[in-house]
């Protein structure tokens, strides 16, 4: 299998030249890769173990192919934007094989944002005959196995070491005084590369690894422009091609789906509370024209923002939609992480708290709840239990966005449809992965309405809508009930004269 064309490893440019030597990695190296290295196995499905091969039952897809080739013809630099679950890792691994092949490949270090995450590669890698140094959580249990591996590398004991490690661990002191002694043939793969823009992670990228690999369905990050010019620098701009939700479906790299949008009022008390908000916000805006720059105002969206999320009225939604479903399973609940109005007590209780009352107590409905907090080998029990059936449902805050695998999924309900574009997008693709007989998947998006506070509010509440009916349009015209889906939102698009969208 070729994955990229004969003029890949061309000699830079003086440019190129001068980055990579800044990089650390050695011009020379770079030039003098095009035929000059010898395959590492003479039986290319059969090198030793914890060296990487692509396992005879993946067959890589036309993009992913041409995603490889690409970042080959980028020099060794590269960031794939991809739908979610259309198969990035395996596209990361498989650049990772080919770099073995081809320039003996010595170390591949992928950094996650999420400890679940490093679990979830840690499985697929096994897959590719890897066998990864885990290094997150206890320093003790991986920084001496670490130190070792490094060493047989550089002593030729070895021939690949893979390492997995967290952007909590990236930044201390136990990994970054190992970096230095990670060989120039190592590989950095920046999984969920968007989280990687903060200013404290940027500083703790290493700039003596010179191959890097960016994977993110999203890689520009929510009003942070600076941050995301670093990450493109860093990693390198975005390679062709993009994969659009779209694109994956088509290619069926995703299934197809129905959506059916819930609108939700606020009650009383909220709609004050809003309207508060939006006349700060329109305040805020009157000398600023572009918000996204403005840090009060992105203050103030944030928490209007929580406020919809957490609307009492959507428990209500929730229970009429439930009460028709209740022998249905594999269903997923996103929740947000504000409070809402309690009606049993005065406090104000947590969403997902009264989700799971709703459903588990009140409607005799078999679920659990899955957050950050949840351990590790919990979660692995939690993800058996749904697959299996055992447990009808999964009641999830956050660390669903981004990365975890259950494509189990058949039918989630959103309860907190989030301004972020990067959640949005990211939470969809947690539901249209491809599973063993799931045909197509079902997606309920709960939607506030905002109240209408008159002529006064009308246009900044106009302009601010545009950009979040933009995603809820583009997720209806994608399903295969687009018509029906568009009906519904019709009432918010004449609610604000939106009906040009």
């Amino acid at each position: 299998m070729k994955l990229f064309s004969e003029n890949v490893y061309q000699v830079p440019n003086q440019r190129q030249a001068q980055n990579l030597s800044d990089s650390g990695l050695p011009v020379q190296a770079v030039a003098e890769t095009k035929g000059s290295y010898p395959r590492r196995s003479s039986k290319r499905n059969q090198p030793p173990p914890g060296c990487p091969r692509i396992p005879p039952s993946i067959k890589l897809r036309q993009y992913q192919r041409q995603a490889v080739a690409n970042w080959f013809g980028n020099q060794g630099r590269g960031t794939l934007k991809m739908a979610t679950g259309s198969g990035k890792t395996i596209t990361a691994l498989a650049i990772a094989t080919e770099l073995y092949e081809k320039i003996g490949l010595q170390v591949l270090l992928v950094v996650c944002p999420y400890r679940h995450l490093v679990t979830q590669w840690a499985r697929e890698c096994e897959n590719f005959n890897l066998q990864p140094i885990l290094a997150f959580e206890n320093l003790h249990n991986w920084q001496s196995q670490l130190s070792t591996a490094l060493y047989n590398i550089q002593s030729g004991n070895h021939s690949f070491v893979t390492v997995i490690t967290t952007n909590a661990t990236l930044i201390g002191e136990g990994l970054q005084s190992q970096l230095n002694y990670f060989p120039e043939k190592t590989l950095i793969v920046g999984d969920e590369a968007h989280n990687l823009g903060s200013p404290r992670l940027e500083q703790s990228l290493p700039r003596n690894i010179g191959l890097r690999l960016a994977l993110s369905a999203t890689p520009e990050r929510y009003f942070d422009e600076q941050g995301t010019h670093f990450l493109l620098d860093y990693f390198g701009s975005v390679l062709q091609p993009e994969l659009t939700l779209a694109d994956a479906i088509r290619q069926g790299a995703l299934v197809h789906y129905l959506y059916y949008p819930i609108l939700v009022e606020l009650t009383e008390s909220e709609t004050l509370s809003y309207a508060k908000l939006t006349k700060r916000i329109g305040w805020a805006l009157m000398d600023e024209e572009d918000f996204e720059s403005n840090d009060t105002v992105t203050s103030l969206l944030m928490q209007r923002a929580r406020l919809i999320g957490a609307a009492a009225n959507k428990l209500e939604a929730l229970r009429q939609l439930m009460m028709g479903r209740l022998d249905t399973s594999h269903t997923l609940f996103y929740c947000g992480d504000g409070t809402i109005e309690g009606s049993l007590s005065q406090e104000n209780q947590h969403q997902i708290g009264a989700v799971t009352r709703l459903l588990g107590a009140e409607l005799g409905y078999r679920i659990n709840t899955y957050t950050a907090d949840t351990p590790l080998i919990e979660r692995e029990e939690l993800r058996r239990q749904f697959e299996q059936g055992e447990l009808q449902g999964l009641v999830a805050i956050r660390c669903l966005d981004e990365g975890v695998d259950i494509p189990a999924i058949q039918t989630a309900v959103i309860l907190a449809s989030s301004g972020n574009p990067r959640q949005f997008i990211q939470r969809r693709g947690r539901i249209l992965r491809p599973h063993s007989g799931k045909q197509r998947a079902t997606l309920f998006d709960m939607i506030v309405l905002p109240p209408d506070l008159g002529r006064e509010t009308l246009e900044v509440e106009r302009n601010l809508l545009k950009k979040e009916l933009k995603r809820f349009l583009e997720f209806a015209d994608l399903a295969d009930n687009a018509g029906e889906a568009r009906i519904k939102l019709l009432q918010l698009q004449k609610r604000y004269g939106l009906l040009d969208m």
